[in-house]
């Protein structure tokens, strides 16, 4: 009993750590990811379609991962291979090259810029308006060839240019011309969020100008030619979008991403399913539901010791790669350290396998039931709106003349907010109705979105990420407390995942893949306000909703043949945490 005892705390500790490296490598690149994109020089509706990219790429391949190794060297080599790969994906990222090459460039403390840059460039700093001048003409004079054919239009996209001298040079001039120029100010098309002409834009034009021979076919009478044509028409639009440079990057950065992501959520899933049978065997699964606070913890402390770092840095760390690279150099630091901790997990493979399709099951417990369906239309619209948060949110804050630091921080605050309601999860379920958790919380992330699209400086994110202690934590307990209400027994996990499915995978990736398109063609803020208004609406007609459904309480009776009389306790935590007197007492509430 004593060893067993023993390994139990041993297994924790270890989790614990593992932890908490994870969370401080990922919180060390992914809230920064799309700052990076915005650094290559990728426009908002690209950067969204990364995102939405991402978040699905998570949801559709967790429940692919239920059919990882059982034997235990498998899972070790998979759980050791899914670390270095994700490691390796994230570098990945540092090797493209930008789509611009002022792309970062422009995005650099003022300070800084002349001197890092002209640097690594090796073109002396300018110092005479004739020096200015000549480049700008030469910019002119290149842009007005651009306007004139296609042909030019297609050849001017192609990446000739590739000495860093001009690049450093043309770079300066965007960034002179461009100075000011942020999220509410620049014309409704560019909106601050998008340089250069379009790829979409240059397949068009071509089109345009290769459509009159297609035309002329035709009326002569000749169909084949005219087929003949159109076909090759139709390939050079496409050859022209792979060649462009923008979306060249564009498919780079996508394959890399979507890599990382499947990488890093086999290693979560793998990891996160074998402790629970861990601790399953020895009865101990309730531990198992505080782990959370310790990649929350590493997260605070990884995001805001990543941005400090950064910030002491210079602009560029070559010509080509941004100080920003620091960030996926960071996280495979952490990972790799984590490799080192997942050695001397314990690891045990249950005899018997279940080969039922848990995920159909619990989509048809969640739809037996009209609260979780409320419950699960609320998670979702909260994943699309938060979306807008997560992807953006560093982009208006760079344009206010933000410091990594802040945004840093504003990650921290986050989650140190929601760590901290924790301790009161207890009083506050027993207190408030589960409706009225709900309604707070949304009224609260409504507030958030309003306050971000009014966004005056930097630091007043800080004060609005207090928020988030309610608008994402408190939902979840309640979201966390109906799945446990209708769960049949085994079925809690998978009801548990499916939720997160469709919180993360199903409405941030759809908010990512909208919001970046609202961004480029509205703005930021109107993304913010359509949010805010959509989560009123939406709080509005859950409050009649839920008025109409019926009142019922379900005691889940499986728990208690399930629970283990030698871990009752007569002390008062234990009875506060005890099923059938929560159930008793909410039963006196409704």
């Amino acid at each position: 009993a004593m060893s067993e005892q023993w390994d139990v705390g041993r297994a924790l500790a270890l989790s614990g750590l593992f932890r908490l490296l994870q969370g401080a490598g990922r919180a060390c690149a992914a809230p920064f990811l799309t700052l990076y994109l915005r650094h290559l020089g990728l426009p908002a509706p690209l950067v969204g379609v990364v995102a939405g990219a991402k978040h699905l790429a998570a949801a559709l391949w967790a429940p692919l991962c239920s059919r990882c190794p059982k034997g235990r060297r498998k899972r070790r080599l998979l759980v050791a291979g899914s670390l270095l790969g994700s490691a390796g994906a994230s570098l990945l990222l540092t090797l493209i090259p930008p789509a611009d090459g002022d792309a970062g460039y422009k995005y650099c403390n003022a300070s800084q810029q002349l001197g890092d840059r002209g640097a690594a460039a090796t073109v002396p700093g300018p110092g005479t308006s004739s020096h200015m001048s000549a480049v700008t003409n030469a910019k002119a004079a290149s842009k007005e060839m651009v306007k004139t054919t296609a042909d030019v239009l297609i050849a001017s996209r192609k990446p000739t240019l590739t000495s860093a001298a001009f690049q450093g040079l043309f770079g300066l001039t965007d960034t002179l011309e461009k100075k000011g120029r942020g999220i509410g100010e620049g014309d409704a098309k560019t909106n601050g969020y998008s340089d250069g002409p379009s790829g979409w834009t240059t397949s068009l034009s071509l089109f345009k100008t290769t459509l009159p021979t297609v035309g002329g076919s035709y009326e002569s009478g000749n169909l084949s030619d005219h087929r003949k044509d159109a076909q090759d028409v139709s390939f050079e639009v496409v050859q022209n979008i792979f060649q462009d440079r923008e979306h060249q990057i564009f498919l780079m950065v996508l394959g890399a991403v979507v890599l990382w992501e499947l990488l890093a959520t086999s290693l979560e899933w793998t990891v996160d399913e074998n402790l629970y049978e861990y601790l399953d065997f020895v009865d101990v699964t309730d531990r198992y539901g505080k782990l959370w606070i310790w990649s929350y913890l590493g997260a605070s402390v990884g995001a805001c010791s990543i941005a400090i770092f950064v910030d002491q840095l210079n602009c560029f760390l070559s010509s080509t790669i941004t100080r920003l690279a620091v960030h996926f150099y960071g996280y495979a630091l952490l990972i790799t350290l984590s490799l080192l901790v997942s050695v001397f997990f314990p690891i045990h493979v249950p005899k018997r396998t279940d080969h039922v399709n848990k995920t159909a099951k619990a989509l048809a417990l969640l739809w037996s039931d009209g609260r979780a369906i409320l419950y699960a239309i609320t998670v979702f619209l909260a994943g699309a709106a938060g979306s807008a948060v997560q992807n953006f949110l560093f982009w208006q804050m760079q344009d206010r003349g933000s410091s990594e630091l802040y945004m840093g921080l504003s990650v921290a605050v986050g989650l140190l907010a929601e760590i901290l309601l924790y301790f009161f999860k207890g009083k506050l379920l027993r207190t408030f109705s589960s409706i009225r958790i709900v309604a707070v919380s949304l009224s609260l992330l409504a507030v958030q979105l309003l306050c971000y699209s009014f966004l005056w400086t930097a630091w007043s994110v800080l004060l609005v990420q207090i928020l988030s202690a309610f608008s994402s934590g408190a939902l979840w307990w309640v979201v966390n407390m109906t799945v446990d209400d209708i769960a049949t027994p085994g079925m809690e996990r998978s009801l548990h995942a499916v939720l997160q499915s469709l919180c993360y995978g199903g409405g941030a990736s759809l908010g990512s893949f909208a919001g970046g398109f609202v961004v480029k063609h509205f703005g930021l803020a109107v993304l913010y306000r359509a949010w805010c208004v959509c989560l009123v609406l939406w709080l509005f007609l859950i409050l009649i909703v839920q008025s109409k459904l019926p009142r019922q309480k379900k005691i889940n009776y499986s728990r208690l043949l399930a629970a283990d009389s030698s871990d009752m306790s007569d002390s008062d935590e234990e009875n506060e945490r005890d099923w059938l007197v929560k159930a008793m007492k909410d039963e006196s509430f409704n």
